[in-house]
């Protein structure tokens, strides 16, 4: 089959070729409430051919591998008309050629793992939400993986077979009273094991009291706070406010972004460092090569406080006359690859949690995430639960907590950075160009930030 693709894609009249196939296994198990809502597996097949010709691209999908051959022309010919209407020029940036197998490293295989059992482990979990009693009133546990094989070929001679595994899930505890409706979730993922989703019964317990404990939990006042904020609702904090600016096409089509990107601007602190990366084995955003070929990598975005990389494909490294990074991804054969995150982390610092807390006199510590929204360089957060920091020390949960500002000057109010860095998984992915939801993890130790706009009731 290798040769077979390297042969479609040679001596073609367009300036480059690739053609990917996959086959994928997917198992979707999920409950709402006490009802089994969804229990399968499935196989699917497919594949997509992609030409340049002239800077106009042609794509093609499909799942049928009959006349590949006519696939091949009929992208090619979709380029050509693209590439004479543009009247462009191609510029891909050269890559090292590739031949390489890629297996998926597996701690436990879910593959090995019947669907029963898998069933059987997330209704456990399920029962002992709803068995916590009121005021968890009900429960919603979801579960999937999907186990990839993808034979790639491009008209440079590069030629790929690799596995991936994408594993996440979630549980939710949903708590009422008096038509007040509070929820907390736990998450998890992996893309090398399925022993992530085991053993998840105390953690389980306690989401099921931090949800019933919002119930009684007043709401934040509104005002600036030090705000300390814990990893996963960080991680997602970089990844929306500041991942996306650094993703090579947004910054190529925005010439305003391009002035505000500049490599060597000062965006926090030395002790600040921020990068992206596919080599973490295990994380959902793993992977040894991108969906153009590329050898992935740990980009630094920002290092020492200053802007130093941005993430690319082929095309806007090659645009942007910079080095391509391997980021160029597709959710599956249906869609092209374009500039997207891998693992987008804070690193670590050598702070501890206690060290954060001493000299806050009203602040407040925000955990978990239940996401937002970014426009440009302005964001707003919603954490899942928040703790009020009196005197240095906890005090009470408080709700309804928001986060909003602007992502660079709360990334120069960033002052401190903990030394407990963690990758928090969970179910879902990226959003974006309709392709949702790509795999990617965020990483990030605790953080304390200064001058924090918190959204709640008035004073």
């Amino acid at each position: 089959m290798e040769s077979d693709l390297r042969r479609l894609v040679q001596d073609q009249p367009a300036d480059y070729v690739e053609i990917n196939l996959e086959e994928t296994m997917t198992t979707l198990i999920s409950f709402r409430g006490p009802v089994l809502d969804e229990l399968g597996e499935s196989l699917a097949y497919g594949g997509n051919v992609r030409a340049l010709v002239r800077g106009g691209w042609g794509f093609v999908s499909f799942n049928r591998l009959e006349d590949l051959e006519g696939k091949v022309d009929l992208a090619i010919r979709q380029a050509r008309a693209v590439g004479e209407r543009k009247g462009g020029k191609s510029s891909l940036a050269a890559v090292p050629v590739v031949h390489d197998k890629v297996t998926v490293p597996f701690g436990e295989d879910p593959r090995a793992v019947p669907l029963a059992r898998k069933k059987d482990l997330l209704e456990g979990y399920n029962r002992q939400v709803l068995a916590f009693g009121p005021p968890i009133a009900t429960s919603s546990v979801v579960y999937y993986d999907r186990f990839r094989k993808l034979r790639f070929a491009n008209s440079d001679g590069t030629s790929i077979q690799q596995e991936k595994l994408d594993l996440g899930g979630a549980v939710r505890a949903i708590a009422v009273r008096d038509g007040q409706t509070e929820m907390m979730a736990l998450g998890f993922g992996s893309s090398t094991s399925f022993d992530v989703a085991r053993g998840l019964e105390t953690q389980i317990e306690d989401t099921c009291r931090r949800a019933a404990a919002l119930l009684d939990a007043p709401v934040v006042e509104a005002g600036e706070y030090t705000v300390i904020v814990d990893p996963r609702l960080a991680g997602v904090f970089v990844h929306e406010a500041f991942g996306h600016l650094s993703e090579g096409d947004n910054v190529y089509e925005n010439p305003n972004l391009q002035k505000v990107m500049a490599f060597g601007r000062e965006f926090g602190g030395q002790h600040l460092n921020i990068y992206d990366s596919g080599l973490t084995p295990g994380a959902r955003g793993y992977i040894k090569y991108d969906d153009e070929g590329v050898p992935t990598e740990k980009t630094y975005l920002i290092r020492e406080g200053k802007l130093v990389g941005r993430l690319h494909t082929r095309e806007t490294a090659g645009k942007m006359g910079e080095r391509p990074t391997g980021n160029a991804r597709a959710l599956d054969y249906r869609f092209p690859p374009i500039c997207r995150m891998r693992s987008t982390c804070i690193e670590g610092g050598d702070a501890s949690f206690e060290d954060m807390l001493k000299g806050i006199k009203r602040g407040v510590y925000v955990r978990e995430s239940y996401g937002g929204e970014t426009s440009g360089e302005m964001f707003t957060f919603t954490a899942g639960d928040a703790v009020m920091i009196r005197d240095g020390k906890p005090a009470e949960v408080v709700r309804n907590v928001t986060l909003t500002g602007n992502v660079f000057a709360t990334l120069k109010n960033i002052d401190m950075i903990g030394r407990d860095f963690t990758v928090p998984e969970g179910a879902g992915g990226c959003g974006k160009g309709a392709q949702a939801p790509l795999p990617t993890s965020m990483g990030s130790p605790h953080i304390r930030i200064q001058k924090v706009i918190l959204g709640g009731k008035a004073r």
